[in-house]
């Protein structure tokens, strides 16, 4: 008769098709039935924390949850950073655990329901008679919420017989929150008449706005409003028509384009919630400027927001495209009569720093003249994530996987690669993530060479340094011994791992990654791409926090 751990493993596999997990004591006859029973695809990771954080990236590049799973005790521990990531991101998905028998913990348990609440999940733990509607609840749960779920099976159950498992029925969702009601749809009348009016009219989006699909929508407003576009960081792409698209807002934006967004007499912001690194610390809009927000939080997120539209992204875009069109206003010609190009270009950097070491900006543009169009890029947390967003564009949202800038952790960089290589096996993964966190994170340096192969690639941006820190701190006066790093050789681990391994010390030395895509995929190993970068060269959105926290 089937047991406790198949009835978790049929059920889930009826909403997943990749679990990513370390098997241990705890979850070794869940994975058992996994591999037997069903047709989920199982990758292996080297660390627990990094099954989340596989689990995480594909959702996001995907968005089709996913499951981890580990062992009880040190096992879960080690998923808590990924776990509050995950929360923090508002990223479902479903992570199988041991857990402490039911007779009582043993010497080596924790209370992992407490664990798993503290950080913002919730425990399901499974028993004998109701495995699989437990699992279906957790589920729907992870699902509706839009939050990571823990399954536990307790060890004494996992082995018990269970009966045939019941038909899984389908989650159900709740629908999309709709502006209805007279205040709504006032509220919704004065936005469409103040964006039909507005002479310098912006519209930005945020990931919010991609979950939703709510792009055509907004392509089409901005067409009637005459309005110039702009995204965050993991909105970028939404907007179909890339004339007059300024690209990222706040930091990773280019200063003439951060200068248009604030000469806006109208702007319009919808599915992002404007966190200070977007608002560039209050700066982004000028105290003249209208800012209505569109988002499904019980209240706007910012108190530079004059109006506030409760309702889904594509339904509340729709009505406003509805309503600007029915006043029957022509497009302001804002967008025609500003030089969007010029605002939009960047410093290149001189080649090498005064150090001798290679200038970032440099080198990220010159990766992307020579990155593959057909891309996804995964970011690690630390200084360096400034190159990618401000020189590498992405075709859409789903394409720009930043695993711990929710949480402000660094070391998630290498085990995302193995989650969005598994949800775009056709396009190719390009990691960027620095010494610090690429060390910290170096359990699944096999793990993403293994899973994307010639498919993937990493940019080690190696300063020798935790950067953000000596920005921030060693430029206070505090000591920076414990802010450096001996210099670490990216290349040679890439090589012990199975990948090709190159030191970037130059800008000519990027031609290997001319070299590299010029060859098949299926012909190629992972290329691991060791720039020797100047800490001295500081990204534009670090210069922001300075000037905030000096």
């Amino acid at each position: 008769m089937p047991s406790v751990s198949a009835h978790v493993a049929a059920t889930l596999s009826s909403h997943v098709s990749h679990v990513f997990g370390v098997m241990g004591n705890g979850n070794a006859y869940f994975l058992d039935a996994l591999e037997r029973q069903s047709g989920v695809s199982y990758c292996a990771m080297r660390h627990e924390g990094g099954a989340v954080v596989a689990a995480d990236a594909y959702y996001r590049a995907s968005g089709r949850l996913a499951a981890a799973t580990a062992t009880y005790g040190a096992g879960f521990t080690n998923t808590l950073t990924a776990l509050a990531e995950a929360v923090q991101a508002h990223i479902p998905l479903i992570l199988v655990v041991g857990d402490e028998p039911t007779s009582g913990p043993r010497p080596w348990d924790v209370d992992q329901i407490s664990l798993a609440a503290a950080v913002g999940a919730r425990t399901y733990t499974v028993g004998r008679a109701d495995a699989a509607a437990t699992t279906a609840i957790a589920v729907e749960h992870a699902l509706t919420y839009r939050v990571p779920t823990v399954i536990a099976i307790p060890y004494d159950v996992a082995t018990r017989e269970a009966g045939p498992v019941p038909q899984a029925p389908e989650p159900v969702l709740p629908s999309p929150l709709a502006p209805v009601g007279p205040f709504a749809e006032a509220a919704v009348d004065a936005a469409a008449a103040a964006l039909a009016a507005a002479q310098r009219p912006v519209l930005v989006a945020g990931r919010g706005a991609w979950l939703s699909g709510a792009g055509a929508a907004l392509g089409a407003l901005a067409d009637a409003t005459g309005a110039l576009t702009a995204s965050t960081a993991l909105g970028r792409g939404v907007f179909p028509d890339a004339r007059y698209d300024l690209g990222v807002t706040g930091g990773f934006g280019a200063e003439g384009a951060m200068e248009l967004i604030r000469s806006a007499d109208v702007a319009l912001v919808v599915g992002a919630s404007l966190n200070q690194f977007t608002m560039r610390f209050g700066a982004l809009f000028a105290p003249g400027t209208t800012v209505i927000q569109v988002d499904v939080a019980p209240a706007a997120s910012h108190p530079h927001v004059g109006a506030y539209l409760r309702g889904d992204a594509r339904l509340v875009s729709e009505a406003l495209l509805e309503r600007v069109r029915a006043i029957g206003a022509a497009p302001s010609g804002w967008r025609e009569s500003v030089g969007v190009d010029a605002a939009r270009v960047r410093p290149t950097g001189d080649g090498l720093a005064a150090d001798g070491r290679l200038d970032p900006r440099t080198a990220a543009a010159r990766l992307a003249e020579l990155l593959p169009a057909d891309r996804v890029v995964v970011s690690d947390g630390g200084h360096f994530i400034g190159w990618a967003n401000m020189y590498w564009p992405v075709a859409s949202p789903d394409r720009m996987i930043m695993v711990g800038t929710a949480y402000q952790s660094i070391g998630l960089g290498w085990p995302s690669v193995a989650g969005a290589a598994l949800a775009h096996p056709e396009s190719t993964i390009v990691l960027t993530t620095g010494d610090g966190g690429g060390l910290m994170a170096l359990s699944d340096l096999e793990s993403a060479v293994r899973v994307a192969g010639g498919s993937g690639l990493a940019v080690v941006w190696n300063d020798a340094a935790y950067g953000a820190e000596v920005n921030l701190y060693g430029l206070k006066g505090l000591a920076q011994e414990p802010m450096r790093i001996p210099e670490v050789d990216f290349a040679a681990l890439g090589r012990a791992a199975g990948a090709e391994g190159v030191v970037v010390r130059t800008p000519d030395d990027l031609d290997a990654l001319r070299e590299w895509t010029a060859r098949p995929a299926a012909e190629r190993p992972f290329l691991v791409l060791d720039l020797r970068i100047s800490g001295a060269v500081i990204a534009p959105y670090q210069e922001e926090i300075i000037r905030v926290n000096s």
